[in-house]
């Protein structure tokens, strides 16, 4: 039995189009499923939890973007016991874009239905150790101390940009013509001359510091894509049980609008300032608190988070 999450409002509302695209499939092979629909921010995840609640083996589709997995992450009791078809149908899809996913969603359902490829994937965490309780403008449920995350977490520029991103009207303007992925290209030239310069330490595995006199941002990355395409870390390895850091220093402001579209190629590392290193465990303390992330979700601002990677503890059918 498959439980099937679907997320209709996905890509302004293609999300509904594309199960209705699968129904068929499902019906001629006789596959016996249950489907849900998330109707609010949150419901993802009381959905999953639910679902998963049993404690026993349980197959896991989900029709959404890379939010709606986000949510589902946060609702299973023991990833051992859940297995996680994915059928992309948001604005910018990363995840999809690492796994080198078919755009095909007919195809994508056969093969999850198959059962044949197995693949377990790396889980990231990340943990406010401090926050400024001011929280972002859609997400004002009850925010957990802990956020898991599968495709990348960030703190400062990339935060504020999937923070505005939640709202922008660009948003459904361009999904609408097809062309989603400008969303966070277009917030972010707006985005980056509003950011501030605010100094931060890096604490590495719980060994080396590294402080930088003036922030940017820093991504966590698990997969080598986030925002849309941007390829920050061409060297993520989603088996390695390692975090792939691009930290983004004092880079003055008419350069970035060079490196900035670099990175779409992972070419972004021949720019002063900006650096990759890689370590399983993370602190991160800034002078000053920040927007932060996990899969493009923004709930808080904080001024002292921890992250780390969980090795290979997702299965993923793809």
């Amino acid at each position: 039995m498959y439980h099937i999450i679907m997320n209709p409002g996905s890509k302004s509302g293609k999300g509904l189009s594309v199960w209705q695209s699968l129904e068929s499939i499902l019906s001629e092979k006789r596959v016996s499923y249950q489907l849900y629909e998330s109707t609010h921010i949150g419901h993802v995840t009381e959905l999953t939890r639910q679902i998963t609640s049993t404690r026993q083996p349980t197959k896991l589709i989900i029709l959404g973007g890379d939010g709606t997995i986000n949510e589902a992450l946060q609702g299973i009791e023991d990833f051992e016991l859940a297995s996680i078809g994915y059928i992309p149908t948001g604005s910018s899809n990363d995840l999809a874009k690492a796994l080198r996913l078919s755009n095909d969603p007919r195809e994508l359902l056969l093969h999850i239905l198959e059962e044949s490829h197995v693949r377990m994937i790396d889980l990231g965490i990340l943990t406010y150790e401090s926050n400024a309780e001011v929280t972002s403008r859609l997400h004002r449920c009850p925010v957990h101390k802990s956020r898991y995350f599968i495709v990348s977490s960030g703190i400062g520029f990339d935060a504020a940009v999937c923070e505005e991103a939640l709202s922008s009207p660009i948003k459904d303007t361009l999904n609408k013509l097809k062309l989603g992925r400008l969303t966070y290209l277009c917030i972010a030239l707006r985005q980056l001359f509003a950011a501030k310069s605010i100094s931060c330490d890096i604490i590495l595995d719980g060994r080396e510091t590294i402080h930088i006199p003036k922030l940017l941002f820093t991504a966590f990355m698990i997969h080598p894509y986030e925002g849309g395409g941007f390829c920050f870390c061409p060297q993520a390895d989603d088996q390695d049980g390692l975090l792939n850091l691009c930290v983004v220093g004092d880079l003055p402001k008419p350069l970035i609008l060079f490196a900035l579209p670099t990175a779409f190629f992972g070419k972004h590392y021949i720019f002063p300032k900006i650096n990759h290193y890689t370590a399983s465990s993370v602190q991160l303390k800034t002078s000053s608190p920040l927007w932060v992330h996990t899969d493009g979700e923004v709930y808080l601002k904080s001024d002292w988070i921890s992250v780390s990677c969980l090795r290979q503890r997702i299965r993923f059918l793809v």
